[in-house]
């Protein structure tokens, strides 16, 4: 969820108290003794169309539009930093609607619970890099006990869109540049926090991608590069996941809103996707009352950054005109109420609350995801793991003597003990820059048995002094990325990579532990042995880190996007002046809208568009080395009853236990083809010596183009080459297999 974290005082007393007027709720109806919508054998759209039928007006419309819960106005919630509360209608048991960020964990916004432990969870990027659906479900399970736990019912997560603009301020809350490792980790994660009884969104719908002049950006392509890359990862992730919201993106598409996009609202996803859910914008990007209305949108999220309360007075005189139907308002709140019965919410209410978490379990938990996400980009010499015997070690930069840092705004999780640094601050829009209370020097210490010492390395002379003597140094170096503003380019920021270049030259014995939000250059690559990209790693951060260092974990992340040599290699190598697209949620400040053409690469995004081009990245998509080597071998595709499937035998042919992440790319030659895409990947855990079959099923829509005068994804009767390989750069087995022509999806 994205909302502007000003004080209420910016806006008019006047305007609080017309929002937040609750309307007069009838006492509990002793005529509703036989409530049918309460028995759970009947499903969710019968019980939540007898409700609908039983509320009045001012119920409904009660829950069609809200603001941000502030304490001294009379809709406040008694779940202190709720991001929107709805009231309850107790005369038909129905409860409050209590809304909070977001997806890497319960946030608390303005402080508003003090001692929060919620827990931190690594960033959907390097949840992407663990290629692992059923981790993702773990860890949506983490960010769904903990919000019920405190009294919220729908989560703002989910984010699901592609990451095309690789220096994209919100890269580090997506999963990947890669439609099928999107949908498949974001729909897990949704179904991880569903299954603890709330509601979950997906987010931001739809090509969200760039932070600068957000509101202003229109992301222009054609109908058919949309549905095979940017609408596909949603399409799946809703499949997966059956998230019972979907929260539209401040961007425009093609020239409209996404906030009243008919195509991609009422079409994409509610005719042809089949979408029973509700649709809620972002927290001040709704934009008009009856296009909005009209055009599928079903709740107006943050009424009071809009300027006006479109779903509220204006909807009621829109419906009394006859401009808005009634039973569209009926529809509406049918939506809510049936995603509300869909995932137990209202039968959750009904029965004991409990507040019972266990804090260390989930932190087990974040620690799992981080030590499965870091990722090994290289390792000269078999420098790591390293020995604990080690006579001194140097650890330098990045405060991580404190912790380890996070991407900033509305998804933004503080545990007790974080450090705390101001951030950005563009038009009103103020991020912290968090670093979770996690220390990789502490987790280190603990590691080695020699000195470990650290220096913050902001002199950078002093730092390589230091070093000169140390057995081993361990540079880190970060990236911070936070909500509103882009990164400015691609490289490291300040004089972290001059400090590196200058560690390297007097210490061959030099380790670069990245912290980034998304892809960054390295110039002193040459110069270094060994290079682990962290990400943004949550919780428990440090001690994976450390544990990767050492050896007691062995690295199996995946990059989830290429890193470019340069900014030249990108679709769009110049980006968007911040300061000319300046903007806050809800309107622009300046100027009008932007296109941003998309088209230049269409599908093809990330890795595809290397693939086109030509272009040999600084590292490629699925990338990652492991302390031990594997094979692959005997690639088969066939198929068996109607699912076309892949086989391969992997080998661990190395001396240490590790996990394998085999991935199956399809390419159609022609001029009427396409480039490799991923259409298949799996993890596997082989001990050394050993060897395993590996089936996994291939998602034929990766195998389609998408006719937009039928409208479904069809397969040409063709020759299609499948390659089997460790990244998108190099295949290791391919096999060729004629497909005739049908049609694919669900």
């Amino acid at each position: 969820m994205d909302r502007l974290k000003r004080r209420a005082g910016a806006m008019s007393l006047t305007i609080f108290l017309s929002l937040a007027a609750a309307p007069t709720r009838p006492q509990a109806d002793p005529s509703l003794e036989h409530r049918p919508w309460q028995g759970p054998e009947v499903s969710p759209d019968l019980r939540a169309e007898s409700i609908v039928r039983q509320m009045t007006e001012d119920e409904k419309f009660s829950w069609l539009s809200q603001l941000l819960p502030v304490p001294s106005l009379p809709s406040a919630s008694s779940q202190p930093g709720a991001a929107a509360y709805y009231q309850p209608i107790p005369r038909l048991n129905i409860p409050a609607r209590i809304e909070n960020d977001a997806g890497l964990g319960v946030t608390n916004r303005g402080d508003t619970r003090p001692g929060d432990d919620a827990t931190a969870l690594p960033s959907s990027l390097l949840l992407g890099a663990t290629f692992d659906p059923a981790l993702a479900r773990e860890a949506g399970v983490v960010v769904g006990s903990e919000a019920r736990a405190r009294g919220f019912n729908v989560q703002l997560a989910g984010g699901a869109d592609l990451i095309r603009e690789p220096r994209g301020g919100r890269s580090f809350e997506y999963v990947s540049e890669d439609p099928l490792l999107t949908g498949l980790i974001a729909g897990q994660s949704v179904a991880g926090i569903q299954s603890q009884h709330l509601v979950s969104t997906v987010k931001h719908f739809a090509v969200n991608a760039q932070e600068n002049g957000r509101v202003m950006a229109s992301s222009d392509l054609r109908e058919e590069a949309l549905r095979e890359a940017d609408l596909l990862a949603f399409e799946i992730a809703i499949e997966v996941g059956q998230p019972g919201s979907v929260m539209t993106g401040y961007n425009l598409v093609n020239g409209e809103y996404a906030s009243e996009s008919d195509f991609l609202i009422n079409r994409v996803l509610k005719r042809d996707w089949g979408y029973a859910g509700w649709v809620m914008s972002d927290w001040g990007s709704t934009h008009s009352t009856e296009k909005a209305v009209l055009s599928g949108l079903d709740v107006q999220s943050g009424a009071m950054l809009d300027p006006a309360p479109y779903f509220g007075r204006p909807l009621q005189d829109a419906v009394a005109a006859g401009r808005v139907p009634r039973a569209r308002i009926d529809d509406m709140v049918r939506r809510i109420l049936r995603s509300l019965f869909a995932t137990g919410v209202i039968d959750a209410a009904q029965k004991p609350a409990s507040n019972a978490v266990d804090p260390p379990a989930h932190r087990l938990v974040a620690r799992k995801v981080a030590e499965s996400g870091i990722v090994l980009l290289k390792n000269a010499g078999d420098l790591l793991p390293l020995s604990p015997d080690a006579r001194h070690i140097l650890v330098i930069g990045a405060h991580a003597d404190m912790g380890v840092i996070s991407g900033g705004g509305s998804s933004s999780v503080t545990p007790p003990g974080s450090l705390r640094l101001p951030g950005s601050n563009l038009m009103g829009f103020g991020t912290e820059k968090v670093y979770h209370p996690s220390s990789p020097l502490s987790a280190i210490r603990s590691e080695a048995s020699g000195v470990v010492s650290y220096v913050d390395g902001t002199d950078v002379a002093a730092a390589a002094q230091r070093a000169h003597d140390a057995d081993v140094v361990i540079v880190f170096a970060e990236e911070w990325r936070t909500e509103a503003l882009d990164a400015a380019g691609l490289a490291l920021p300040g004089h972290q990579n001059e400090l590196i270049e200058a560690i390297a030259t007097v210490n061959p014995r030099t380790i670069v532990v990245l912290e980034t939000g998304g892809p960054v250059t390295m110039p002193w690559l040459d110069k270094v042995p060994a290079v682990l990209e962290a990400w943004y790693p949550g919780s428990a951060g440090g001690e994976a880190i450390a544990s990767t260092l050492f050896g007691k974990v062995n690295p199996a992340g995946r990059l989830p996007l290429t890193f470019p040599m340069d900014e030249g290699q990108l679709p769009r190598p110049t980006q968007s002046d911040p300061a000319l697209m300046a903007s806050s949620p809800g309107r622009p400040i300046k100027g009008g809208i932007v296109r941003i053409p998309y088209d230049v690469e269409g599908s093809d995004v990330g890795y595809r568009w290397f693939a086109r081009q030509g272009l040999n990245p600084l590292f490629h998509f699925g990338f990652g080395l492991s302390y031990t080597r594997f094979a692959l071998s005997d690639l088969s595709v066939e198929r068996r009853e109607g699912a076309l499937l892949a086989s391969l035998t992997v080998t661990n042919v190395g001396k240490q236990p590790g996990t394998d992440t085999p991935q199956i790319y399809v390419s159609l030659p022609g001029p009427a083809g396409f480039v490799p895409r991923l259409a298949a990947f799996g993890r596997v855990r082989l001990e050394p010596g050993e060897s395993r079959r590996v089936t996994l099923p291939i998602e034929s829509r990766l195998l389609a183009r998408y006719d937009v005068a039928r409208g479904l994804f069809h397969i040409a009767a063709a020759d299609y080459v499948f390659d089997a390989g460790e990244d998108a750069g190099e295949a290791i087995l391919r096999m060729s297999l004629h497909l005739d022509a049908a049609d694919a999806g669900k």
